[in-house]
């Protein structure tokens, strides 16, 4: 039997344990074990957009009505109908938050495969993909866990930031980026601090604006109740918290000054949208991590783009280590419970839940 976190579609409160016999495997099929995994703000917005961006799509449950939630960490191959993958083989990859995954493999390389499952074929390609950790250049065996928290978040800091320096950052000279005490938010400004083209400026809760200045990635730390503090100079807004009335707040504060508005994410997904979006300013644009990945691998070619990410990301996890505590929850009961810590907020910004059953 395989055991899953089932959410309702309808509401990601109702969450529960849910045991499902273990698959047949096929021809070149592959069944996971999933050993170690994280739960973040950013898998709270995978279920958030999960119908809009397709998220519930990658493990879907028995019924239309409930999502398996996608979770990144490590796993490892319990069996093989794949002449070319071994048993005992260790992978970093996107699982579903339960105890196995069966993948059907396909193009395989010197290091990963991906999954080529007919209801993974138009989904983007980024998250198919299961990469061996002793071909993995991301991969330290004494940063695991950094790697669980951050890997993925760090991949889309790293895109948010190679989408300003690739648009010359619409000509402004100051980026201001909401849920600043978020772990994404945290890798965008370390990025675009080392670049040094921006003053960057982070907007967050009261409560965390001391923790978010002692990290040192931002030139200037606010809370939400001093936006209209702010120098209405040039400006691209990165917006990371989802919350509509922020939004609405920095687009009427900087009105023409606002030469670009990216959303990333959803941190405060659950905040009430009291207005809609802004008369004002830029038209809102999401930015969707596989897109600029795909048009970097077009620009630079995958291992240029390799490179030009890893020679950031050692530095960024020993870094985070400073300020980055893993805390392990172990067992269904207490995946459960750190599932609905971090949906209803209560792991604070220097936490990361990993999960193992």
């Amino acid at each position: 039997m395989s055991t899953f976190l089932e959410i309702s579609r309808a509401s990601m409160h109702e969450a529960t344990m849910q045991e499902s016999p273990a698959a047949e495997l096929g021809a070149n099929q592959v069944r996971l074990s999933v050993d170690r995994f994280g739960i973040t703000a950013n898998n709270i917005t995978y279920g958030v957009f999960g119908v809009a961006m397709r998220y519930w799509d990658f493990f879907p449950a028995a019924d239309g009505e409930h999502g398996r939630l996608p979770v990144w960490g490590f796993g490892t191959v319990v069996e093989s109908r794949h002449p070319d993958i071994a048993a005992g083989r260790r992978l970093y990859g996107y699982w579903p938050l339960g105890t196995e995954l069966v993948v059907t493999a396909g193009r395989l390389d010197d290091r990963s495969f991906v999954d080529v499952s007919a209801h993974r074929h138009d989904l983007p390609s980024p998250y198919n993909r299961y990469i061996c950790t002793d071909h993995d250049p991301a991969y330290r065996a004494e940063r695991e866990d950094m790697q669980i928290l951050l890997w993925p978040l760090f991949y889309t800091s790293f895109m948010v930031e190679d989408f300003l320096d690739d648009n010359a950052n619409f000509g402004a000279a100051t980026a201001v980026i909401s849920s600043a005490s978020s772990k994404t938010a945290i890798g965008a400004a370390y990025l675009l601090k080392r670049r040094g083209a921006s003053k960057v400026i982070g907007l967050t809760s009261a409560s965390n604006v001391e923790f978010t200045k002692s990290l040192g990635c931002y030139d200037e730390v606010l809370n939400y109740d001093e936006i209209e503090s702010l120098p209405t100079v040039l400006t691209t807004y990165v917006d990371i918290s989802g919350n509509r009335d922020v939004l609405q707040r920095v687009h009427h504060h900087f009105a023409d000054k606002l030469t670009y508005s990216m959303i990333v994410g959803d941190t405060h997904w659950d905040a009430e949208a009291t207005l809609q979006l802004p008369a004002v300013g830029p038209k809102p644009e999401f930015l969707f991590a596989p897109v600029q990945i795909a048009k970097r691998t077009k620009d630079w070619g995958r291992d240029e783009l390799e490179n030009k990410i890893m020679a950031s990301w050692h530095d960024f996890t020993d870094w985070s280590t400073t300020w980055l505590e893993a805390r392990e929850a172990r067992g269904p009961e207490a995946i459960t419970t750190a599932y609905h810590d971090v949906l209803n907020g209560r792991v604070g910004p220097t936490v990361g839940m990993v999960c193992t059953f």
